[in-house]
């Protein structure tokens, strides 16, 4: 691989040319203006904006065009962009003034530049979780005069009708396109003595020179062929260390508390010596709902470092109850059977909220609200992060467990389980994650060692293991994956047993386990035994049989988790 350099202008002007094209393996342009606007503010400032990843070749490779005009080039082209898409298209449309294509539409980019900025940076980017927000975060809930001080303190913003009416306010594809006398008339400096002219005229100067800003190329060789080719862009796009919001949040924290990081990674270190191993992410979020009574990341840049230490010390302890009662009052002991890591967020909130002093009604209705939250799939559909917040004001409007259970009926219209909540479901699913938990409560064994079904079995031939009752091998030609694969037909058992039955179908090995072992094994995993559903052609009345037993031990197990007085 070797290295190159080339402009934003080069760049760009290879991109109208039909000189630089695009792999088809590339994904379509994403961004929003927002994204489009942080990458004007991180090149006009000189920071570094990333490498651009090129590949030349000679091939045939199916290539399809970029989201802006590009001219046909009678000649193939040989240069492939395999990284930097998404910011050269960004770029190219703006500096060009050409309209993208985005979800089947073509609109245009239309960034404004704020002649009036202050010299210093005033405003840290804030980090959004919902990051897919339509554009035009920037009008955010506040009232007009807020927003227009803090527009006043920022350098670029995506365009609105009223900001683009204001005289200091200019079209950033305009300063590309108009001279300096055109957009500082529209400004009112009609005068080289205005004491505002030679300060705007530099700014407008280091906004053009973003066209001249360098990006170093990697260039992938002719001696690669496709297949490999492929292999780095997904390297490059799947595999690398992406930055999430979580990330950016734990930056600014950092950035406040110096070295926090160290603080949080050997909580982190504790934490997985209980069996959970907490994401820095959740560590974060529940340190801003701590402090904030909300989860999202967007207030993080307005904390102190006062704050965020005394937050950290009580976010350590609602975590420390939250696995404490996962562990020992629900005997959910692993992060593997939780349906999402809100949960933790929730009991810690809400055990805080209490001092960590529950009374029974408290402990068995908590617990009922986590199982089904679990079971259903609270934190697992829609908008996570809202959902979170209704139960955090939830508890923190003195709502206590009935207003937490009436949340989760509204969501899902009833609260107990019925057969077509489990069709299509997969292995993932809170369902199935439930079915575990109640097998293991009804003390269901492995078939041929009879060791009790856990999560926590040493060695190979006795770590759990999901086994098809039906083995994929006998239906594959008779059924779809989603239904080979239905959660009604996976079973709790250890690797040995599971390699030992092999293939079989289960007419010919449940014989076997009902010789040694009775109908208990299969009972207490809800498997109907009766060989009339054993057959191939019988699957989908096995499914549906043991969905019905299913639900009803699940539902069973749940009801009986309420306080009784």
């Amino acid at each position: 691989m070797s290295k190159a350099e080339a402009t934003v202008e080069e760049l760009c002007a290879m991109i109208e040319r039909g000189e630089l094209c695009l792999p088809e393996m590339q994904r379509k342009y994403v961004w929003r203006a927002t994204r489009v606007r942080d990458l004007l503010d991180s090149l006009y400032r000189g920071y570094p904006s990333g490498a651009i990843l090129v590949w030349e070749t000679s091939r045939d490779v199916p290539i399809r065009k970029f989201s802006v005009h590009q001219s046909d080039n009678p000649y193939a082209s040989n240069k492939l962009l395999l990284d930097g898409q998404q910011r050269l298209t960004s770029l190219s449309a703006v500096i060009r003034g050409e309209p993208v294509s985005v979800r089947g539409r073509k609109r245009p980019i239309d960034i404004l530049f704020n002649l009036k900025h202050p010299d210093k940076l005033t405003i840290v980017t804030e980090v959004r979780e919902d990051s897919d927000e339509e554009d035009g975060d920037e009008t955010m809930d506040a009232t007009e005069d807020e927003l227009l001080k803090r527009f006043d303190q920022m350098t670029f913003v995506v365009a609105n009708k009223r900001l683009a009416a204001l005289p200091h306010w200019i079209s950033v594809t305009e300063v590309f396109r108009k001279s300096d006398t055109e957009i500082l008339k529209k400004a009112g400096i009609t005068s080289l003595d205005d004491p505002s002219y030679d300060v705007y005229s530099e700014r407008l100067k280091k906004l053009r020179a973003i066209k001249k800003y360098t990006y170093n190329i990697h260039l992938l060789g002719h001696d690669l062929d496709y297949e490999e080719v492929t292999e780095i862009f997904v390297r490059v796009n799947s595999l690398g260390a992406k930055l999430r919001s979580s990330d950016l949040a734990l930056a600014q924290i950092t950035a406040k508390w110096n070295h926090s990081l160290q603080i949080f990674e050997n909580f982190q270190k504790e934490c997985d010596k209980t069996g959970f191993s907490l994401d820095t992410g959740i560590l974060v979020k529940t340190l801003v709902a701590f402090i904030t009574g909300q989860s999202r990341f967007n207030t993080v840049a307005s904390l102190s470092k006062e704050q965020l230490q005394d937050g950290w010390g009580q976010t350590c302890e609602g975590i420390q109850f939250a696995l404490n009662f996962l562990k020992s009052n629900a005997r959910l002991d692993s992060m593997a059977l939780l349906s999402s890591p809100f949960l933790i967020i929730t009991l810690a909130y809400y055990g805080r909220k209490y001092q960590y002093q529950l009374n029974q009604r408290q402990v068995a209705d908590i617990k009922y609200w986590l199982y089904v939250a679990n079971t259903r799939g609270r934190y697992s559909r829609g908008s996570t992060e809202t959902i979170l917040d209704q139960d955090l004001a939830i508890i923190d409007n003195d709502k206590d467990t009935d207003g937490l259970i009436s949340s989760l009926r509204q969501q899902f219209g009833r609260l107990e389980l019925e057969t077509s909540d489990m069709e299509g479901r997969t292995q993932r699913s809170g369902i199935f994650k439930m079915m575990f938990l109640v097998f293991r409560n009804d003390g269901a064994q492995d078939w041929h060692s009879n060791l009790s079904i856990s999560l926590s079995h040493q060695g190979k031939q006795h770590r759990l293991q999901y086994h098809h009752i039906f083995p994929k091998a006998i239906l594959k030609d008779h059924f779809r994956p989603m239904e080979i694969n239905d959660i009604a037909n996976l079973a709790f058992i250890g690797g040995k047993t599971n390699r030992k039955i092999s293939n079989k179908s289960p007419q010919v090995y449940f014989p076997d386990v009902i010789e040694k072992q009775g109908n208990d094994p299969f009972e207490k995993q809800c498997i109907p035994t009766d060989n009339s559903l054993l057959s191939v052609d019988q699957y989908p009345a096995f499914l549906a049989e043991r969905r019905k037993r299913i639900v009803a031990r699940l539902n069973d197990f749940l009801e009986a988790t309420r306080y009784r007085e």
